[in-house]
């Protein structure tokens, strides 16, 4: 145990070191950095959002559309869920190495709006957002705290001023990935000195493809989530432990 901990110790440590060492630093995040907030993950055993329904049934464009009704009935308690979360103190400590100039900004493949509520300033959300949702036909849009006011007595939200569907600007299955914000992924990932991976399986493309554009260009990459990712044996630092312990961590030994 003892010597388990030491290599925790030292990992943190040249993490720390990378980091006051690098001109640039970014921060790529996933589903596990918000699990302490008590959002679930989406594939994790037993607690996962996809454990008893299949996404392709309820979170595909394709559904919203044909069926707007079953797609509400399963994001409609889950909008509920996410809009009374609140940070935890691994958003905490990315938002404070941004305020330090240390750390350029954060690619997050959430939705939850957490990175901002913590204070973070330069935000990617290269999968949407829940903080606006949209009319399809009329292009009117919907603060998060309105939407649960718009739903007709079929569960369908609707648009007031044209009766068209509602959707959340999240980017769902089925999707394209808004240009605007994957670009500036990719050019980040590519200045990046150092890409902090927090909370992610990166697994997902064409997120999951950012930590090899930043090795490409000569920077490292630092993985800090639970369970596997494909790129553990390439990582210049891994820490597999609790995300919150471990960015405190981090923070504490950056001084």
């Amino acid at each position: 145990m003892g010597t388990e901990s030491g290599t925790h110790t030292r990992e943190v440590e040249r993490l720390a070191e990378l980091i006051r060492g690098a001109e640039t630093v970014v921060a790529l995040t996933g589903a596990g950095i918000s699990v302490p907030s008590g959002i679930p993950d989406f594939r994790s055993p037993g607690t996962g959002l996809w454990e008893t329904v299949d996404p392709m049934e309820v979170a595909h464009i394709e559904v919203f559309r044909r069926e707007p009704k079953r797609f509400w009935d399963y994001y409609r308690p889950r909008f509920g869920m996410l809009s009374d979360k609140q940070p935890n103190s691994a958003h905490a400590v990315l938002a404070e190495l941004e305020a330090r100039g240390l750390l350029a900004g954060v690619i997050t493949q959430n939705i939850d709006r957490l990175h901002r509520k913590a204070g973070s300033r330069r935000v990617i959300e290269v999968h949407g957002t829940i903080e606006t949702s949209s009319c399809v036909d009329c292009g009117a849009s919907f603060p998060v705290d309105s939407v649960e006011g718009l739903f007709d007595g079929e569960g369908v939200a609707r648009c007031p001023g044209c009766g068209g569907p509602v959707k959340p600007d999240v980017v769902l299955f089925g999707e394209l990935l808004p240009e605007r914000a994957i670009n500036e992924a990719y050019a980040l990932a590519t200045a990046a000195d150092v890409l902090l991976c927090v909370g992610s399986s990166l697994e997902v493309h064409p997120v999951a493809g950012l930590p090899a554009i930043t090795q490409s260009a000569g920077g490292k990459v630092a993985i800090v989530t639970k369970g596997p990712t494909p790129y553990d044996h390439e990582a210049d630092v891994r820490l597999d432990g609790d995300v919150v312990e471990d960015l405190e961590a981090l923070l504490a030994a950056i001084g």
